[in-house]
Parts: C-alpha cells; sequence; structure tokens
C-alpha cells in the first residue's frame, strides 16, 4: 500500500499572469475615469460652495487613489516565487484591500468633519445648476467604473476589485444624492446641503462594512463553502475514486489554491493511482474558473483520510527503520 502525493502543472500556463494584466488593464482605466469625473466636480465645488458636492468629490478621489496600491500589487502578482516567497505574491492583493479600506474610512472621516462643520457654520450654495450638472457627471462617471470594475473582478475573481467597484457604485448613488440638496436649498432650506453630507457619510460606512468582511474573510483563509461543494462534486465525476476524505481551499490574491485527499482500491498499482489523480487535477481545473494550483493525495481506501497521516499514527517499525538509517 502506498501514498502519492501529485502536483506537477505539465505545461499549463499559469492564468494568474494573464489576470493579473487584466487587472491592470481595469485600474489604469478605471483610474483615468474616476480623475477626471473628481476633477469636474471639484472645479465646480471652487465657485459653488456646496459641501455635499465637495463631500463627494473628495470620496472620489479617494476611491481613485485605491487603485494604486491595486496596480501595484496585480503587478508583483507577475513575480515568479523565490525561496523566501514560495507562493509568489499573489498575498499583496490582500494587502492593496486593506489599503482600499482604509481610504475608505480615510473618506467617511473627511465627509464627515465637513458636514458637521456645515451644519455649524451655515455658508450660502451659489450656482445651483452646476451643482446639479457636477452631481449628475459623478453619477455617470461612477457608475460606469463600477461596471467596469466589478465585471472585471468577477472574471479574475479579485475581491479587492469588486469591493472597489461596489464603493464606485455608491459613490454614484451619493452623487445623485447631492441634487436632494440642490433642491432643499432651492427652496430655501440651506441645511439640507450639509444634510446630505452627512448621508454620504453613512452610505460610505455601509459600503466600508461590506467590503472588510470580503477581504477580512480572506485573510484568514475564508472561503465560500459553495466552491468546496462545487469541487467536490467534480472530483466525483472522474471513475474509480472510492472516497474523497479532505478538501482545503484557500485564496491567494485572485487565484484559487487546493489541497485534495482521495483514496482509491487498495491494491491499485501507483502508475494507475497517478492516472487518476491527473484525471481529478483536470477535472477541477476545468470546472472552476479560478483554480491555478492543486495538490492532490492518493490514499489506499482501508488508510484513508488524514487521521492515518498524524506522527502518531506511523508504524513503529517504519520509525525504527528511520532511526537505523540515521545511525
Amino acid at each position: 500500500m502506498k501514498t502519492l502525493e501529485h502536483a506537477h502543472n505539465h505545461g499549463v500556463i499559469d492564468p494568474s499572469l494573464l489576470t493579473s494584466q487584466r487587472g491592470i488593464w481595469a485600474v489604469k482605466w478605471s483610474l483615468i475615469g474616476l480623475l477626471v469625473t473628481a476633477g469636474i466636480q471639484l472645479s465646480i465645488v471652487a465657485f459653488s460652495g456646496s459641501v455635499g458636492l465637495l463631500a463627494d468629490g473628495i470620496h472620489n478621489v479617494g476611491d481613485a487613489t485605491t487603485a494604486i496600491p491595486l496596480w501595484v500589487a496585480f503587478k508583483l502578482a507577475q513575480r515568479q516565487p523565490t525561496k523566501r516567497f514560495t507562493y509568489g505574491y499573489g498575498r499583496v492583493e490582500d494587502v492593496a484591500g486593506l489599503i482600499v479600506l482604509a481610504t475608505i474610512l480615510a473618506s467617511a472621516i473627511t465627509t464627515l468633519y465637513l458636514s458637521i462643520d456645515r451644519l455649524l457654520h451655515p455658508q450660502k450654495m451659489d450656482h445651483l445648476s452646476w451643482v446639479i450638472a457636477a452631481s449628475l457627471i459623478g453619477f455617470i462617471g461612477n457608475e460606469g467604473v463600477a461596471i467596469f470594475r466589478i465585471k472585471v473582478g468577477k472574471e479574475i475573481g479579485s475581491a479587492a476589485l469588486v469591493a472597489d467597484g461596489h464603493h464606485a457604485r455608491t459613490d454614484g448613488w451619493t452623487s445623485l444624492a447631492v441634487l436632494v440638496g440642490v433642491f432643499g436649498v432651492w427652496l430655501g432650506y440651506p441645511i439640507a446641503d450639509p444634510l446630505i453630507g452627512l448621508f454620504i457619510t453613512a452610505l460610505i460606512l455601509g459600503v466600508l462594512w461590506a467590503s472588510s468582511k470580503t477581504i477580512f474573510t480572506r485573510l484568514l483563509d475564508g472561503i465560500d463553502p459553495e466552491i468546496i461543494d462545487e469541487l467536490t462534486a467534480a472530483i466525483r465525476h472522474v471513475p474509480h475514486v472510492r472516497e474523497i476524505t479532505e478538501v482545503r481551499v484557500r485564496w491567494l490574491g485572485h487565484r484559487l489554491r487546493a489541497e485534495i485527499n482521495i483514496a482509491v482500491d487498495d491494491k491499485m498499482p501507483i502508475e494507475e493511482a497517478h492516472a487518476i489523480s491527473e484525471k481529478v487535477r483536470l477535472e477541477l481545473l476545468h470546472h472552476l474558473q479560478y483554480l491555478s494550483h492543486v495538490t492532490i493525495h492518493v490514499d489506499p481506501l482501508s488508510i484513508s483520510g488524514e487521521k492515518h497521516h498524524h506522527a502518531d499514527e506511523v508504524p513503529r517499525c517504519a520509525m525504527k527503520g528511520s532511526k537505523s538509517n540515521e545511525e
């Protein structure tokens, strides 16, 4: 009875290289789009005095700057593993996600401060038609970037890019909220403008909470249980797999790595066991889009499962033989 560990790539190109390039492309164009949008808004703030529009513009600048750590992360993900970083640099993307969260939080604090200050020290808002135009531009710019980021993020499996996309989508709705403040001021209620600023702050904090759950789940190697079910179902399609004893999966940036224990008949030759493990590997890579690497451990059915791999389960004769070899 023998075990077989199989983790060969057999010429398969690492898909993270292609997806990282697509991520860089998405980040670059969304950065340009948001900077143009924020620039137009802040230029109108200069002569309108709208704190709601100012809050929205600052938030858009913050959203644009989140593209920078993502850009760096995608570039680093293209590097080959080293002796120090044997799994590569995919985790840098999770660090970039933390920087995105910090930027969102900073935006919320800034807009909160400006809104409270304007409530305590009211100021006149001018050029309402320009503020309306800036609000609509903010919505269109952010929604376009949101659709773009979320689409590409889901295609390449990047939680950080998807989180940034939802962040941009919320920005779009907050841009429209500025309209409410404008109409309130037009009706004779100048307090409406800073109140919209507070409303925008609340929306930003909501995005922060939702994005934090996604990012920290990945940092703790959390995984959607449906992925485990999908892996297991794919393995069951391979003939001669008698048992699936262990399935472990985690994200490394926007790519998945899996460790699978399967069992085959006790008397199966090692060559056949190797062939079955290869079929399992190909089946998994075919069914899961984001899966880049699979380690498969094959056990004889009579001693299948991780419980048989612990040190205290090693036969005494094997330990004695090892000690004799050392001597």
